[in-house]
């Protein structure tokens, strides 16, 4: 009985300390987002805690950054992997994937831009993605939403220009769903009035 009690306490410690760690993220990422030179002090203030208790979780404000771009790049894994099914049709995923995507780029939006691929952790992640949208992309090939001769790893790279724009650019009445919408069609049908190619 006494081992079990021992037990749920430290699980209830682990989960408190996991909640203050969030809090404590989510508030700098408010906090850095409005003024990035910003200090411990008023992160501490914005998300309810002591500073002490700051201090404790993170020895630095470079180590807080860090916490914030794994923190974000993980959610960024997840948000990949939990929208990606081979099961949907593929206009379904790829918007779901996107608007996934979309969510953790805006609300994560200065821990995502902090990121380094200098991190072994990032680099993985951002790989595994890559191969993730590489396939999707070639499924969207093979089912006939891209030319046959589309380079596919053009079709990613304006893929992911257009969710860097999507998610820092002024469509603030928008939210992720539409912005998905919208830039899924944009990335499959252009602006071109015609799907033809136009002759130099």
């Amino acid at each position: 009985m006494g081992q079990r009690c021992s037990l749920v306490h430290v699980t209830k410690l682990r989960s408190d300390t996991e909640r203050t760690v969030r809090t404590i993220l989510e508030a700098a990422e408010r906090t850095f987002s409005r003024n990035p030179a910003a200090s411990m002090e008023q992160v501490a203030e914005a998300a309810g805690v002591a500073r002490t208790t700051v201090h404790r979780r993170f020895t630095s404000r470079d180590a807080l950054i860090d916490a914030m771009a794994a923190w974000a790049t993980r959610r960024f894994a997840e948000a990949v992997e939990s929208a990606y099914t081979t099961t949907a049709p593929v206009p379904v995923t790829l918007h779901q994937v996107t608007a996934n995507v979309l969510r953790v780029k805006i609300d994560w939006g200065y821990a995502m831009s902090r990121t380094t691929s200098r991190d072994p952790e990032v680099a993985r992640v951002h790989s595994e993605v890559r191969g993730r949208c590489d396939e999707m992309f070639r499924r969207a090939r093979d089912a006939g939403l891209l030319r046959a001769d589309a380079d596919l790893d053009w079709v990613r790279r304006v893929y992911y220009a257009l969710i860097h724009e999507a998610a820092t650019g002024p469509d603030e009445d928008l939210d992720a769903d539409a912005l998905a919408t919208r830039l899924v069609d944009t990335l499959l049908h252009g602006f071109g009035a015609s799907a033809g190619r136009w002759a130099m």
